[in-house]
């Protein structure tokens, strides 16, 4: 793969007037388009895209019909061209399975109750699934990763049997830098990387131990994100080869099933650090039975284009999911998930870059693909089926650029972003943070995973490197705790989106310099993704 070094000087000249030349005239032009991006364009898109004639967006449903249209019409009135011959949308095919809410888990002599103390669901696309005394087992953190010498189910047959697991990754906890990459997530901290390998490992089911500062969110988003229909791509082969049972518990629940196998929960945490850990049986069993209603449907993605004058066949994307929780009829009072910050924020920003490109009187060099995916709630589900079947192999793609709850406040001195430091693109940020006489720094909470946890990140799985702004604030912050993922996420007009206008202006002098240069920014040394990136070009 030839590449190139990013020095700041370089991106500093792509940032104002890129690789179609340089001079005051195409400063300016450059410059011009940064400056109609506005707070009020931004206020206004997002009140639209947020409304309650949209109905929370939930994918499949007429709310989610009436987000695709609206989109679609911006796309034109953007002046993109479709992405496909056919049109702005590409179909996803979603299967939505909907459990018995009133479900009971028997946990030891315990019987839970749904959403106070556990949630459960299986992936397994079955009318009824039935777990009858499973023995339960403590995996630690429930991670195989062969590069840190680590393996927490080794030694144990799993077949009958449901593992309990801790949240996040062992660096977490520890504090140690040393210890896989310290407080910063890696993916096998992800949730959805331990039912993953649960299902490799043969186990009937796992569960997760929620707690707050590891997870990055309270028990109430598990209570809310699973007390709801779930959503899975079609797949072709079934999904015989998923585990069970799978779902999350309290650290209550969990402590007082520790406390009966006599043992002491804090001192299993501390032992599942040790890399030679070995799984503790909890001598007691789980059983449940999930009763599903089964709805297949397709939503859509959406987007639209601006083809390169010179490179067509080399794609920067941009990326920001359209999807919401839908409407919730068992709600006291009001009902809707908008999803203004999450993500209508997002989109708003995506359709305002576009503009951008489009006010600046010229083609780009490469195309410029403007991706508002479907199903980001239930897993990435749209990024996902894009990233299996794009408009360019991911060998083309030169980078992903992802918004997912933009800033609702002032403008930072610094811009704050996730995958800062993972590729070559955060030298390309610097520069172009510069240009707005700002700095650049990762985020603050590196321990939330956020890098694995939009859309973006389902191009850096195949070896795209990526960028995100992404904003909900600290896990103790007012807006996560009061506001994410729950009806009361609406449009206020109280909102500062000076934050916003700086970061999408920003995203856009980013992927100009990227549209108007030959250059492929590369992984960092090191990174996981980075022999997938060579592979691949």
């Amino acid at each position: 793969m030839k590449t190139h070094t990013w020095t700041a000087g370089l991106c500093l000249a792509a940032v104002t007037a890129g690789a179609m030349g340089t001079g005051r005239a195409a400063d300016d032009a450059v410059d011009s388009a940064a400056a109609g991006i506005t707070a009020a364009e931004l206020a206004g898109m997002t009140r639209a895209f947020s409304a309650d004639e949209m109905e929370g967006r939930a994918p499949g449903t007429p709310g989610g019909r009436r987000a695709v249209a609206w989109l679609e019409e911006q796309f034109r009135e953007a002046g993109l061209k479709p992405a496909w011959s056919d049109g702005y949308r590409q179909p996803v095919e979603l299967v939505e399975v909907t459990p018995d809410f009133s479900m009971r888990m028997r946990l030891g002599p315990e019987t839970l109750s749904f959403g106070g103390d556990f949630v459960a669901w299986t992936r397994r696309v079955t009318p009824r699934v039935t777990v009858e005394d499973s023995e339960l087992v403590f995996a630690g953190y429930g991670i195989v990763a062969p590069e840190y010498g680590w393996n927490d189910w080794e030694g144990v047959d799993w077949a009958g049997k449901t593992a309990v697991v801790l949240v996040n990754d062992p660096g977490f906890a520890s504090g140690d830098p040393e210890l896989f990459t310290g407080r910063a997530m890696t993916y096998y901290g992800r949730w959805t990387y331990k039912y993953e390998e649960a299902a490799r490992q043969g186990a009937e089911g796992l569960i997760i131990i929620h707690e707050t500062a590891p997870a990055a969110y309270g028990w109430s988003v598990v209570e809310s994100s699973w007390s709801r229909p779930q959503s899975d791509l079609v797949q072709s082969g079934g999904t015989e080869d998923r585990a069970k049972l799978e779902g999350w518990i309290t650290r209550e629940v969990a402590g007082r099933m520790f406390q009966r196998a006599g043992l002491d929960f804090a001192a299993m945490k501390e032992a599942a650090l040790a890399p030679d850990f070995a799984p503790v049986p909890l001598d007691q069993a789980v059983s449940i039975q999930i009763d599903n209603t089964i709805r297949r449907s397709t939503s859509y993605n959406v987007a639209g284009v601006i083809p390169g004058s010179k490179r067509p066949d080399e794609h920067l994307v941009y990326v920001a999911h359209w999807d919401h929780l839908g409407q919730d009829p068992s709600l006291e009072g009001d009902t809707i998930y908008n999803g203004a910050a999450d993500n209508a924020t997002g989109v708003a920003s995506l359709l305002e870059i576009a503009r951008a490109f489009r006010a600046t009187g010229r083609a780009p060099e490469r195309t410029v693909v403007f991706l508002s995916v479907t199903a980001e709630e239930q897993g990435l589900l749209g990024a996902r089926r894009y990233a299996a079947d794009p408009l360019v192999p991911p060998g083309r793609m030169v980078a992903a650029l992802g918004m997912d709850i933009m800033a609702r406040g002032p403008a930072s001195q610094d811009a704050v972003l996730i995958g800062l430091n993972q590729s070559e693109l955060g030298d390309l940020a610097r520069a172009a943070a510069a240009v707005q006489g700002r700095g650049v720094r990762p985020h603050p909470s590196p321990e939330s995973g956020y890098f694995y946890r939009s859309d973006h990140f389902a191009f850096v799985q195949q070896g795209v490197p990526a960028l995100l702004f992404l904003n909900p604030g600290a896990p103790d912050s007012e807006y996560v705790t009061q506001h994410y993922h729950r009806p009361s996420d609406e449009y206020r007009d109280d909102w500062d989106l000076s934050g916003a206008v700086a970061d999408a202006r920003l995203f856009f002098r980013i992927g100009w310099a990227l549209a108007n240069d030959d250059r492929w920014p590369a992984w960092r040394d090191g990174s996981e993704f980075r022999a997938v990136r060579e592979a691949s070009r």
